[in-house]
């Protein structure tokens, strides 16, 4: 079932997450449900807070090509092993903060722990794409929004827009 996405500024996206302690059918759907969301917006990635579930949950596709095979991925817990040195800039944007793009720079490949759907522990090193954007979801998990990495004229004047925009939606 497709869930409504949170727009910034709302205070459910600034909060920090509470550790899913068990694994259960209901959040199992609620993965399902993010994925369909999340593909249905479209976006590469979605933490559970911007459906305003504020538990450790994220999901991920970052395979974009043409008739690629999907690689959806569910993360309990993830959480950020070890990072390289090395760093890369993305345009970064979000479907909590609808067409806006700034560059963030990040480490350019992080190692992730995480307890996948069926609850066992999983383990990758991401890079390119997938670094960026794992980092970001779990960013959500923790309060955080790829503006908070901008200067603040630049996040005042985002953040303007998106009070705009939910005005707007408002009055639709």
């Amino acid at each position: 079932m497709k869930r409504n996405i949170l727009i910034h500024p709302d205070p459910r996206l600034k909060k920090v997450c509470a550790p899913v302690d068990d694994l259960s059918d209901e959040l199992r759907a609620l993965a399902d449900d993010m994925l369909e969301t999340m593909y249905d917006a479209p976006g590469i990635g979605l933490a559970a807070p911007q459906i305003g579930v504020l538990e450790r949950l994220i999901v991920l596709d970052c395979v974009k090509e043409e008739g690629a095979t999907p690689r959806p991925l569910v993360m309990f817990n993830p959480e950020i092993i070890s990072a390289s040195d090395e760093t890369s800039v993305y345009d970064e944007g979000c479907l909590s903060i609808p067409d806006q793009f700034a560059e963030v720079t990040r480490p350019a490949e992080v190692e992730v722990a995480w307890m996948d759907q069926n609850g066992k522990a999983q383990r990758e090193t991401f890079d390119g794409l997938w670094a960026t954007c794992v980092q970001h979801e779990i960013d959500h998990l923790n309060g955080k929004l790829f503006i908070d990495y901008l200067k603040p004229l630049k996040r005042q004047m985002i953040t303007r827009k998106m009070v705009k925009l939910k005005r707007e939606l408002a009055r639709a």
